[in-house]
């Protein structure tokens, strides 16, 4: 569904106050921010066969008909980055920071936060306040509208064929999640942080991860090239200037 003309005509008077004050371009490329080690860690394609892209717990609302980004990003399969904040001598584990997609080679020139076209930009006085998913069972997921549409296929299957109290975490997930641990053990804990998931009688994947600190409400945001066309969608955990600054 498309924004109407006078959400859209707000959103251009606000699209200033819904710029990224952060250089998300540096979780992707410098080795330390705020005194913390970073690496990156490519963890496989998502597939946008519709350019819709949906951002959500993919545990608590992926099945909650999640409205899609506006606008539609270019359709096809690309690779998934995370920006990890390294394990330490504090003992913490790695820290997922951000999460990247990128659409096109072409060099981000700022950020803007993605929205639906449904949020109420009255709200909007001062940069930084923005919007955000819901996080409630401490993981993040990048998917489109008709991968979701083929999740809720699967679910509705899977829940035909399981008990009445089954939950699709503990009874299918955890034991997928474990799996990729002891394949790809790097930055990640033994349960598993991260999967690529390729829902079943299908091709597409849909990559599920940690998020960052646990359960909250984080920011996507749409990177714009120097000639204003989206190059690229993170997904930000962790302010490490913020979370990490002595």
């Amino acid at each position: 569904m498309q924004p109407t003309k006078e959400w859209l005509e707000i959103y251009e008077q606000k699209r200033a106050l819904l710029t990224c004050s952060t250089d998300l371009n540096a979780y992707f490329t410098a080795t330390e921010i705020a005194g913390k080690k970073l690496d990156r860690l490519s963890i496989g394609t998502v597939s946008l066969p519709s350019g819709e892209v949906i951002v959500c717990d993919p545990l608590v609302f992926l099945s909650a008909n999640c409205a899609p980004l506006y606008p539609a990003v270019p359709s096809g399969d690309y690779e998934v980055t995370l920006a990890v904040v390294k394990p330490d001598e504090s003992g913490d584990c790695a820290r997922y920071a951000a999460a990247r997609v990128r659409f096109s080679n072409n060099e981000t020139a700022n950020y803007v936060e993605a929205l639906t076209g449904k949020e109420n930009l009255f709200d909007v006085k001062n940069q930084g306040d923005g919007f955000g998913f819901l996080v409630d069972a401490g993981l993040g997921c990048i998917c489109d509208t008709q991968t979701r549409n083929a999740y809720l296929v699967f679910e509705k299957n899977w829940r035909s064929k399981t008990s009445n109290d089954a939950n699709l975490y503990d009874d299918y997930f955890e034991a997928l999640m474990a799996d990729n641990y002891q394949k790809h053990p790097l930055y990640q804990r033994e349960g598993g942080d991260w999967l690529n998931w390729q829902i079943p009688s299908t091709d597409y994947r849909i990559p599920i991860f940690q998020s960052g600190f646990g359960d909250g409400h984080y920011p996507v945001w749409f990177g714009y090239d120097g000639d204003g066309n989206i190059c690229s969608l993170v997904v930000q955990f962790i302010d490490i200037e913020a979370a990490y600054a002595k």
